[in-house]
């Protein structure tokens, strides 16, 4: 977790956390007692004072019973016809430096679409939890990925994809000197 001072970013990314909590008519302390993030945490990101780590977004959003995109997802993206590329909402990991892009991520798409960009020597684990609602497909467009599905470990080269089978923690990770760009496809279980 990064101590960074607000920014339009981070206060989305709390407002998105604090409307989604509230949806569930949760407390501060209901949302830390099911994701294991401490009450003063998630008061700093609400806040804007602290952004968090994708790690940390993965365990609020499960929680939550959302995928990251459908927490992140901002209500003035269009639901239909062009997005353009400038116009795509981005969130990026102050510890990794790991960006998503959302492509889709909207009630009126059956999935949710996301653009991922993985820094030279970057790790990111999210919880088993985060994908027990949910299928995932991972696609390499660029780039070497060393995904962790549990104890089973692929090697993905630009063009590979993988689709993940039975719910387990999960660690994106790349071990090469380049970045790694692939795509998440998340449909409803």
């Amino acid at each position: 977790m990064s101590q960074i001072s607000a920014n339009s970013e981070d206060a989305d990314v709390g407002a998105a956390v604090r409307s989604a909590r509230e949806r569930r008519g949760w407390s501060g302390s209901e949302l830390a007692s099911a994701s294991g993030v401490s009450r003063a945490m998630i008061d700093r990101i609400e806040r804007g004072a602290s952004s968090p780590t994708a790690t940390l977004l993965g365990r609020l959003a499960a929680a939550l019973g959302l995928t990251i995109s459908n927490l992140l997802s901002r209500p003035a993206a269009p639901e239909s016809g062009v997005l353009r590329d400038g116009d795509r909402p981005t969130w990026t990991d102050p510890a990794t430096g790991y960006r998503r892009r959302q492509v889709a991520a909207t009630p009126a798409f059956p999935v949710d679409v996301t653009e991922v960009t993985l820094p030279p020597h970057a790790r990111v684990t999210y919880p088993a939890a985060t994908y027990a609602f949910s299928r995932h497909l991972v696609w390499v467009c660029a780039g070497t990925l060393t995904f962790h599905e549990g104890g089973v470990v692929h090697r993905l080269s630009a063009g590979d994809r993988l689709i993940l089978g039975e719910v387990a923690e999960c660690t994106y990770e790349n071990e090469g000197d380049d970045d790694c760009t692939y795509s998440v496809v998340v449909a409803p279980a």
